[in-house]
């Protein structure tokens, strides 16, 4: 009898069956843990998003309403026609600059709308922005740093490793006066611009230019690439992965940066959404369906864009963590 034979009737290994019921309790304890964890995790967005569908007096009832016996869009009304402001204002680069009270030069103002709805544009743009533009620098400043060879690089990147122990409140005095100088100040670029020199975001992506072969490089100079030829052909397809777990982190860090916004920002038309709902909650203190209304509306991009990038997400986090 031949070997393969012999190996096809071969019987497979059993484990002992203890050992299976080890496994089996293991996994059901693993199971059930995941799922009390979601739960508490859930919890708090399934309460927010049914109680701005609730009465007044459903929310503030004794006894919990676990799900809404009468569905109602009051809340939602009262949010969309309190406030109004322009639905957008372009402003001209600088303008305040040159204005005789300081004020910004708009060269095109919408129409009124209800102020959630301005908020609302304010707080996408500021987050697709900021996501674009550190995803771009951070990029290009990681793959230089973990690839090109110049003087200072080593203490370049300890500089931004020390940024990144630094706590927001250090640095925000100098980020204000700085906005202030450049005619900044109360528009939605004071909030942008800080954050596109994310330090996490350039050690983030250097960790994963790592990983590019250096022949890859090489093989595109020798057939005559540019180095911007290169670093979109081969550099950015390489770390692909990587710019999609720093886009969900940029989008959620500046979406949930209250505290720049809040000093950042002052008038109202150029308010964000989480700014806006603090303002609601501190005139509406006990008008709790407005306040959910309002933060419902302010998870639902920050949901979109996680399912959007959930993909890049998982692969980016779990390379990085392969890479150590």
């Amino acid at each position: 009898m031949s070997a393969n034979a012999a190996a096809k009737k071969q019987k497979p290994l059993k484990r002992h069956p203890s050992k299976l019921k080890r496994m089996s309790a293991y996994m059901i304890l693993t199971l059930i843990l995941i799922s009390i964890v979601a739960v508490l995790f859930a919890f708090p967005l399934y309460w927010i998003i049914t109680g701005s569908f609730k009465t007044g007096a459903a929310i503030n009832a004794t006894t919990p309403e676990w799900w809404p016996s009468q569905w109602v869009l009051t809340n939602y009304q009262k949010l969309f026609s309190g406030k109004s402001a322009p639905l957008w204002q372009l402003a001209v680069p600088f303008g305040s600059k040159f204005s005789a009270n300081g004020e910004p030069i708009y060269f095109s103002v919408g129409p009124t709308a209800p102020a959630a709805i301005r908020w609302m544009i304010n707080t996408v743009f500021m987050a697709v922005m900021s996501m674009i533009l550190t995803c771009i620098t951070a990029a290009m400043a990681g793959y230089a740093l973990a690839k090109k060879r110049f003087v200072g690089r080593k203490l370049l990147f300890t500089l931004i490793v020390c940024a990144m122990a630094l706590p927001k409140q250090v640095i925000l005095i100098p980020l204000l006066r700085e906005m202030s100088s450049l005619h900044l100040y109360n528009t939605i670029w004071a909030v942008i611009f800080p954050i596109v020199g994310w330090p996490f975001g350039v050690f983030l992506m250097k960790q994963f230019s790592e990983g590019i072969p250096t022949e890859m490089l090489e093989a595109a100079r020798i057939d005559g690439a540019s180095e911007a030829r290169t670093f979109i052909s081969v550099v950015l397809p390489m770390v692909k992965p990587g710019i999609g777990a720093l886009a969900i982190f940029t989008f959620i860090n500046s979406w949930n940066d209250y505290f720049m916004q809040l000093i950042m920002l002052s008038s109202t038309s150029n308010l964000t959404i989480s700014l806006g709902i603090a303002k609601l909650q501190a005139e509406n203190s006990t008008d709790f369906g407005l306040i959910m209304a309002g933060a419902a509306l302010a998870a639902v991009p920050i949901i979109i864009i996680f399912l959007i990038f959930q993909k890049y997400f998982t692969k980016g986090i779990a390379m990085g963590a392969v890479k150590g």
